[in-house]
């Protein structure tokens, strides 16, 4: 015991039950004021945290340290202080809106803005902070070979790529693709109710969420506004992220006293009668926020969210308590990967490709608009990069033929206590590494070729990974995957994390998969041209 207790001590903790021995936690505290830092790596006051090997859970000691003792590290993942928004405060042991969970950023006036515009504008801070450029589609393009590069589509879908050095025009496109946007409740264009001595909020549903989930949850409002500017006599229009931070809403349930028959019957809800926010905000409660005058207010696309923090929770800290993981999680790890991937100046001098990452909105809708999946947008993308190289069109032709989408979209854990709901050979368990996603039907995209080259850049790496493939008594989902595979004819595989609770207010991750995620995503870009070359198909 003599180890352990000097391991406890070191810790500042109470000798407790021996850590196997592939556990070493290592951590040194810093003797200056704590500070924010960033979510995945370093935490508040913590200098080194580490993790080494993996447990089971019943091998985890069943005694957790204080979180301000003890944090967990998620592994090479690093978030510095100047990437922006942080995340974990030790002292109320909450995750403080990490923008890939929450749809956050943080403006110049420290204010939170959710929405998936919000996401958007955190990605291109990201992106410029690190010498992307950022190009117009209603301009030509002057690109250049080991430059890097992104654009927007309506401020809600954005696509970044990075040109190798070695790039001619007929190479390939190494893709992530995402979406950003999540099931939640917006608010219609003529929003004010009246009933029973009450104000209300009219609102709309957006995608198939969990809508029990809303209830009895403390709402705040987040989107965007049309604001009318007017300078020197001028007058300009102008959107802004706008983001009011009290709990001003909230969509109270029927006392069980008035519903007698509701948990043998169940919750039943009727979403145009009784899912309608009670205290509506005003227009002037977003004027006030923006600074501008209420008439100047001239449209908007504001949403309800939940106001509860996201939190790193479980007996060990190992899950990440959270709205949006589905799918903000996928968002942040490949974009974090791009980034990290192309960041040097060495990172692009063997690259004959172009890697890239496109982060798709209204996935959760069917995609059909002007800035999801289902439009131009990827094509757009590849043959206007092609283009810029050599105006030949059977070029682009080439470059399909040659390129690899990973669709990220997360996937469904295996529940323990709703076994019966996946196949006894697929299912995906929690700490288990990203999911291929397989459907006989092309509910996915997955084929054995493009699994295989998924998979076996997560051999050569020692990372986990899963397969899922429905019950043959359930429906299928779907995600971006087969929509750019049919769409563009692009090789793809549908991959993503494993949760619990998806669409609903709150979800459920693991903290590692995040960390797996990433690292997968970052060997893609860095290898798979390289993997790609050693495989004949089509020959």
């Amino acid at each position: 015991m003599k180890e352990q207790d000097t391991e406890s001590q070191e810790m500042g903790m109470k000798p407790r039950m021996k850590v196997p021995k592939k556990v070493k936690e290592t951590m040194s505290r810093e003797k200056k004021t704590p500070r924010w830092c960033g979510f995945l790596g370093s935490f508040w006051g913590v200098r080194e945290v580490k993790l080494m090997g993996r447990q089971k859970l019943s091998e985890r000691p069943l005694e957790s340290p204080p979180v301000s003792n003890l944090s967990v590290n998620l592994g090479s993942v690093q978030l510095n202080e100047r990437e922006g928004i942080t995340v974990f405060d030790v002292e109320s042991q909450r995750l403080r809106y990490p923008w890939f969970v929450v749809e956050v950023e943080i403006n110049r006036k420290g204010v939170l803005v959710t929405r998936s515009y919000g996401l958007r504008n955190e990605a291109k801070r990201r992106l410029i902070n690190v010498g992307y450029v950022q190009v117009s589609e209603r301009e030509d393009w002057k690109l250049e070979p080991g430059k890097r590069y992104f654009f927007t589509r309506n401020h809600s879908t954005i696509v970044a790529f990075a040109i190798g050095k070695r790039y001619v025009a007929g190479n390939g496109f190494y893709v992530v693709g995402a979406h950003t946007d999540s099931p939640c409740i917006k608010l219609k264009p003529i929003s004010k109710v009246t009933k029973g001595g009450f104000l209300e909020v009219g609102v709309q549903l957006y995608g198939s969420g969990l809508w029990h989930t809303w209830f009895d949850r403390d709402l705040a409002v987040a989107g965007r506004v049309i604001v009318r500017e007017e300078k020197d006599g001028s007058i300009s229009f102008s959107h802004r992220l706008v983001r009011i931070e009290e709990p001003i809403m909230r969509v109270p349930t029927l006392a069980i006293h008035l519903d007698r028959n509701v948990n043998n019957d169940g919750f039943k809800v009727n979403t145009q009668n009784h899912l309608i926010p009670i205290l509506a905000t005003s227009v002037k409660m977003i004027a006030s926020q923006l600074g501008c005058k209420p008439d100047d207010i001239c449209d908007f696309e504001l949403q309800a969210c939940d106001t509860q923090p996201s939190i790193i929770g479980g007996a060990v800290k190992e899950f990440i308590f959270s709205g949006r993981l589905d799918n903000l999680c996928m968002s942040f790890c490949s974009l974090k990967a791009l980034i990290d991937t192309t960041s040097s100046k060495d990172d692009l001098e063997n690259e004959s490709g172009v890697r890239m990452v496109a982060l798709f909105d209204h996935e959760e809708v069917g995609s059909d608009s002007a800035q999801g999946a289902g439009s131009p947008v990827m094509l757009d993308a590849l043959s206007r990069i092609t283009n810029s190289f050599n105006s030949d069109s059977k070029l682009l032709q080439k470059a399909i033929q040659m390129s690899f989408l990973v669709s990220a979209d997360m996937a469904h854990a295996f529940h323990p206590n709703y076994m019966d709901k996946h196949e006894d050979n697929h299912q995906p368990k929690m700490h288990g590494g990203l999911v291929i996603k397989h459907n006989a039907n092309q509910r996915y995209a997955t084929n054995s070729v493009t699994s295989f080259l998924f998979g076996e850049i997560a051999s050569k790496h020692n990372l986990p990974v899963q397969d899922f493939v429905v019950r043959n008594d359930m429906p299928c989902g779907s995600t971006i995957g087969p929509i750019l595979a049919s769409g563009v004819g692009i090789r793809t595989v549908d991959v993503g994390a494993p949760q619990f609770s998806m669409h609903s207010i709150r979800e459920m991750c693991a903290v590692d998969d995040v960390k797996y995620s990433y690292e997968h995503f970052k060997a893609f870009f860095q290898e798979f041209s390289q993997l790609d070359a050693k495989i004949t198909v089509d020959m």
